[in-house]
């Protein structure tokens, strides 16, 4: 029974590490991080189940579970094994998820395939987040509108003095609370949009503004008005949701949402969670003041959360201290992909007995009974840490994902209000657990994902009494500059290292400690963790995904510039084009990033028009005009794509192969030319064969200029919004126009 469990265990990692392989070949290792692992969720009984991997974007939230062959195959599974799978599935159906599932052969011998899959399902370029369950809340309150409207500006002014970021004002339909939320955003002062859902509520809005603060701009943003860089914007619901990537998260300090009860609704969700304002204000009519509460509930959970940093300077979590641990183990040669490293490497460099008596006598001379959480790298690992330190007499527990649910939470108990102080955790710790008691925590599982790191740390930043701070101890492997795990200092971006200093801090505290260093006194916090307050180091900080954040992937190059993909290859291979920065995965894998000024030069260089979404109508319109013709397809697919186009831009692909193999059918029937090379068409063929071949030639055309792209619905492919939205109904004549001029000609040379 162990050796099957151990047997399946190693399967289940490898098939997690061919998905992350396979999913940063197909998107970059840039997008990985965006990857979180062994995520939990609650089912629609309470219990807390855990997902394999989890994407987010704005509209969505995507689950994905890879497993062996027999891991949910009815007939090799219990029959309530198989009832618990389906329950699973069926709780995050219920809750708005999307489900994809592959298994191992699939990832193992059909890669190709898999990677279009996840192109189809996520999109060319995916506009993921990265999920922020793990961070807290904003800090808030209901304002209730008084006759008259001076104690509500006063009390959300008291709210922003004392931290606050969020706030709900109620009160009955009629009695001022526009006027009351425009008072206060002109008393902030900086750049506000205010959102409402109907053209009368806006234009009343903006009317509003112009009378109470009219020494700045009010423009509008919605229907055909999209004036964006007024300083103050009024927007509707729907126009800026449709929009959001053409704003900055940050664009706005005062965010103001009428009829904010509105706000578990899809469009206001995407907003809210988007847009990262100093302050935000909801409206409501809403009479009762328990309704309120609820509301303002929901209202928080929906908007975007506090940042660590953030949150620790309003007092709202506890500040972290870092200690760092060098244990002169090698990893600079463990292979990565992008979040994580590979297992096996991993686990043949960290499962040594001189790493693990690092971890144990670290605690046995830093620590004196405080609660402890000791993250690692494996079940295995987090076994064998826990023995130690069970051999040397301390009350140590490892905890995993392997327990029962029963054992587990005994345990969790146990460390939060009984003997036990240390547990041992892999993955299963890392969210859907809060613990107020713990004090310190120890890295000892090496990480390249921000996420995990962030929440490793949220993990023990809760406020307790008695609990001035959160000791971190990092421990630091010798790593490269491509692979080196996160720690608190790159987290934090802290060049300076002082053991046991503020690694996050209210500036206040940062400051007092700073001066108490200065006069040659020590801080309380060395009189309890015997580290030398002389010691200082300076950090090495390199960070390549920090480094290619601003930075340009090759694949987004292809989109920017008016020629095809084989193109950008060929003059790469050539040494033609060099790229700025190129990281290096697997042995003979790597990515490759460029500066937009570099893309620029190439562009001016080579004679190559950028595409804008300023320019992309007519670009596209310019490639129809010129389209070069090696077969029929691509007249065929734009008129195909105009007969059946829905009012969003978007055609079912089912749809679009309909009509190609009308069009060919019918030339055939007619005994006219079908086509003038060999193709699928002169011979029997498939559905699936011509739904393949749409989408190889001549869709990737399209593609490859960003001018159409496959809808994270898999059964749609669409026109970019920047093209459909601008084109006019005497346009989409003309282009269907000359389609069949182009047909014509390209037939008639051979007829």
């Amino acid at each position: 029974m162990i050796q099957d469990f151990i047997s399946s265990s190693i399967v289940h990692s490898e098939t997690e590490e061919l998905f992350i392989n396979l999913f940063t070949e197909a998107f970059g290792p840039e997008k990985s991080k965006y990857i979180l692992t062994q995520y939990s969720f609650v089912d629609i009984y309470g219990n807390y189940r855990y997902i394999d991997f989890v994407l987010q974007s704005q509209d969505e939230k995507i689950a994905i579970e890879v497993d062996g062959e027999t891991y949910h195959n009815p007939n090799n599974i219990s029959q309530n094994k198989y009832f618990d799978d389906l329950l699973k599935q069926n709780s995050l159906v219920y809750k708005d998820w999307k489900i994809y599932r592959w298994v191992y052969s699939q990832l193992k011998n059909q890669p190709e395939k898999v990677k279009d899959q996840m192109l189809t399902f996520f999109g060319e370029l995916p506009n993921f987040k990265i999920p922020d369950d793990y961070l807290p809340k904003q800090r808030g309150k209901i304002i209730e509108l008084k006759e008259h409207q001076a104690e509500a500006l006063e009390n959300l002014e008291k709210m922003r003095a004392a931290g606050e970021t969020i706030a709900l004002l109620h009160h009955a339909t009629g009695t001022g609370k526009t006027v009351t939320a425009v008072s206060d955003a002109k008393k902030v002062g900086k750049r506000t949009l205010f959102l409402g859902h109907t053209k009368e509520l806006i234009y009343q809005a903006k009317s509003t503004f112009d009378d109470l603060w009219p020494e700045k701009n009010a423009g509008l943003y919605v229907a055909e008005d999209k004036e964006k860089y007024s300083h103050i914007l009024c927007g509707s619901v729907q126009s800026i949701s449709n929009n959001l990537d053409r704003f900055k998260p940050d664009e706005f300090s005062y965010l103001i949402i009428d009829e904010a009860h509105h706000g578990t609704a899809s469009t206001y969700k995407k907003i809210l969670s988007f847009f990262k304002p100093e302050f935000t204000l909801g409206l409501t009519a809403t009479p009762y003041r328990s309704d309120g509460d609820n509301i303002l509930e929901e209202f928080k959970t929906v908007a975007h959360k506090l940042d660590l940093k953030t949150a620790v300077e309003i007092g709202e979590l506890v500040p972290i201290r870092c200690i760092r641990v060098k244990t002169n183990i090698d990893i600079s040669d463990v292979r990565i992909n992008g979040i994580k490293y590979n297992t096996q490497d991993l686990e043949s460099k960290l499962f040594i007995p001189e790493r693990n008596k690092v971890i144990v006598d670290t605690y046995k001379e830093f620590i004196k009974n405080k609660k402890t959480v000791i993250f690692c790298a494996s079940v295995r690992h987090a076994e064998a840490v826990s023995n130690l330190l069970v051999e040397e007499g301390i009350k140590s527990c490892a905890v995993s994902g392997a327990m029962k649910n029963q054992e587990r939470k005994k345990i969790i108990k146990e460390y939060e209000h009984g003997n036990i102080d240390v547990l041992c955790a892999c993955d299963l710790l890392n969210e859907g657990w809060d613990s107020p008691n713990t004090k310190v925590l120890f890295m000892a599982r090496p990480t390249m994902s921000k996420t995990l790191y962030t929440q490793q740390l949220g993990r023990g930043m809760r406020l307790a009494k008695d609990k001035d701070c959160l000791m971190v101890f990092d421990f630091i492997d010798n790593a490269n500059l491509f692979n080196m795990p996160y720690s608190i200092h790159r987290m934090f971006n802290i060049k300076e290292y002082r053991p046991g200093a503020f690694a996050l801090a209210s500036e206040k505290s940062w400051q007092l400690e700073k001066d108490l260093i200065a006069r040659g006194e020590k801080p309380s916090i060395y009189l309890d963790i015997p580290v030398d307050i002389k010691d200082y180091e300076m950090i090495e900080l390199f960070d390549w995904q920090e480094e290619v954040k601003d930075m340009i992937s090759q694949l987004e190059f292809v989109r920017m510039v008016d020629v095809q993909s084989e193109t950008i290859d060929k003059y790469l291979k050539e040494g033609k084009i060099i790229a700025d920065l190129e990281i290096p995965f697997g042995e003979k894998r790597s990515f490759k990033y460029f500066k937009n000024e570099k893309i620029n030069a190439y562009a001016k260089q080579f004679g190559w028009d950028l595409i804008t979404p300023s320019n992309m109508k007519e670009k596209f319109m310019t490639y129809i005009e010129k389209m070069d013709m090696s077969y029929s397809y691509k007249p065929v697919l734009i008129k195909g794509m105009f007969e059946n186009i829905d009012e969003k831009g978007r055609v079912r692909l089912e749809d679009i192969t309909d009509y190609f193999i009308e069009f060919y059918e019918q030339r055939r029937k007619a005994g006219l030319l079908v086509e003038k090379k060999p193709c699928l068409y002169l011979r029997d063929y498939s559905r699936n064969e011509v739904t393949r071949n749409i989408l190889s030639n001549p869709f990737k055309r399209f593609e490859d200029m960003n001018f159409m792209r496959k809808s994270r619905d898999i059964e749609f492919i669409e026109l970019s919004p920047h093209i459909y939205k601008k084109l006019t109904k005497t346009e989409v004549d003309k282009i269907r126009n000359h389609c069949e001029q182009k047909l014509e000609e390209y037939f008639l040379d051979e007829e």
